[in-house]
């Protein structure tokens, strides 16, 4: 099994967008017995938490699932626990690399699957209110992790 972990501030709008839309894929591929998605937050605030309304309103129109989904706070278990741990933002990065163990850990930019972007980091929706550009950016380097994760992987 193929784990992989999102993460950003809160876990109730880009992680849980990411997490969403990536089992999304990974379903329509036939290979939800093969990968595994969570996602998590570096924050507390929101624990338990089901995903932000605009996320939610997002998803449900691109007929997205997310049934199921509460905000949860990244352990340092999960460093070693998922084969890919993708951070939203480099403040996540930075936090997820602060954790007993981050420092050894593979953590992900997730704008680094998208190297013709001129962003660098997922804007934060929370803040911005932007959730279209986020589904967008998310959709597109979702596809890339899966094909990059069936070609070194599967």
């Amino acid at each position: 099994m193929i784990t992989v972990l999102f993460v950003c501030l809160g876990n109730i709008c880009r992680s849980p967008m990411a997490e969403a839309v990536f089992r999304h894929k990974v379903n329509q591929r036939g290979l939800s017995e093969q990968i595994e998605v969570d996602s998590a937050g570096t924050g507390d605030w929101h624990i338990g938490k089901i995903p932000h309304e605009g996320t939610r309103k997002l998803l449900d129109s691109w007929r997205i699932s997310y049934e199921g989904m509460s905000a949860r706070q990244v352990q340092h278990e999960d460093l070693s626990d998922f084969d890919y741990v993708i951070a939203m933002d480099n403040t996540n990065a930075e936090n997820l690399s602060a954790l007993p163990g981050g420092s050894e850990a593979d953590i992900l930019k997730f704008m680094d699957l998208l190297p013709e972007e001129k962003l660098r980091e997922v804007p934060d929706p929370y803040f911005t209110g932007n959730f279209e550009e986020v589904y967008r950016l998310i959709d597109s380097g979702c596809d890339v992790l899966l094909d990059r994760i069936v070609n070194e992987k599967l």
